[in-house]
């Protein structure tokens, strides 16, 4: 493991038994997967591929956030780009035809006191050698009036998901990033306007996005602004209060619904504190993905990585897989 500072700091994971041989007492798992989006796939894959008794553990179904990603085109393999549930279907058959077992069931909490881990599942508990932590990260709120109120009556963090109630309809986007411009893009196939909200007057989103976003005359830039509330009946948003964060005056924008894309929050709430986490919340690892708890790893968007893509959560799930092995492999 490491300590706050980086360095490494010995901890022996396993227990002495009378003859002075390391021994682990007996487990139910090697390894237990939380997560089932690409990075606790490709963890479950390489992982089953090695033959070690594991299983994947997922709340809701497989997929996590690409499960609700309109069209990918930057993972490699696909010159032609496919939709997020494409993707998702071909991981989860192939971690599949590898025997991994998925079950779906949310972990209340860990307990990692011990070298063997137990994992809480609120009807039954479950012992494992290892974990990994690859519980991704949830859309983050704006935290207005009126965005809770209007939650799933024309406030959203999915445009794939709700996109199609909107056709012919005038709606808000709020952010800056891939996601916000990506998804705006794709509402366009329904709305006939999109606001696309964003504090500052240039966008994050990479150069690709900002070029399709300004020749897409559907789409309407609304620079240095903040959305400061959200209104409407009781039953639907009917507009949305923006305020220009350089001359402090508002204005309300009538729209029929707000998306949110600005940033997400890491799903951590089930973990202890001897996880360690950064000031964002997201779990710190080694370079081998090891947690601040030996035996313990964490992969995708739940990690303190500087880039929350597919292509490297895959590539985080495969790193924690096979540091997990070599984990067990050392307790012999």
């Amino acid at each position: 493991m490491f300590s706050g500072d980086g360095a490494r700091v010995q901890v022996c994971p396993l227990n002495i038994n009378s003859e002075g041989i390391n021994k682990m007492e007996k487990t139910d798992y090697d390894l237990v997967i939380i997560g089932g989006g690409p990075a606790g796939l490709a963890a479950g894959l390489y992982a089953a591929r090695a033959r070690l008794k594991v299983i994947l553990i997922e709340k809701l179904m497989p997929g996590g956030q690409l499960a609700l990603t309109d069209w990918i085109e930057n993972y490699p393999g696909f010159p032609e780009g496919l939709s997020g549930p494409d993707l998702v279907v071909q991981m989860t058959e192939q971690a599949k035809r590898f025997d991994l077992p998925i079950e779906s069931k949310e972990v209340k909490s860990l307990d990692l006191s011990q070298p063997v881990k137990k994992i809480d599942l609120g009807d039954r508990s479950m012992t494992t050698k290892t974990i990994i932590i690859a519980t991704g990260a949830s859309p983050r709120k704006l935290g207005v009036p009126g965005e809770d109120l209007f939650y799933g009556k024309g406030v959203s963090f999915c445009g794939t998901c709700d996109g199609p109630f909107y056709r012919d309809l005038e709606v808000a986007a709020v952010g800056g990033g891939d996601t916000a411009v990506q998804e705006s893009i794709y509402l366009t196939k329904f709305a006939k306007k999109v606001y696309l909200i964003h504090r500052r007057d240039e966008l994050r989103a990479t150069k690709i996005l900002q070029e399709r976003a300004s020749a897409n005359d559907r789409i309407e830039m609304v620079w240095d602004s903040v959305v400061t509330s959200i209104n409407g009946a009781l039953t639907n948003v009917g507009s949305v209060t923006v305020k220009n964060v350089k001359t402090g005056e508002t204005r309300d924008l009538k729209v029929d619904g707000c998306f949110v894309w600005v940033g997400t929050t890491p799903n951590t709430g089930f973990l202890p504190d001897s996880v360690k986490r950064n000031d964002w919340g997201f779990v710190v690892t080694d370079q081998k993905r090891e947690t601040s708890v030996p035996g313990v790893f964490a992969a995708g968007d739940v990690r303190n990585t500087p880039l929350r893509q597919v292509v490297t959560a895959v590539g985080d799930g495969a790193i924690a897989a096979v540091e997990a092995e070599h984990y067990i492999e050392n307790m012999a």
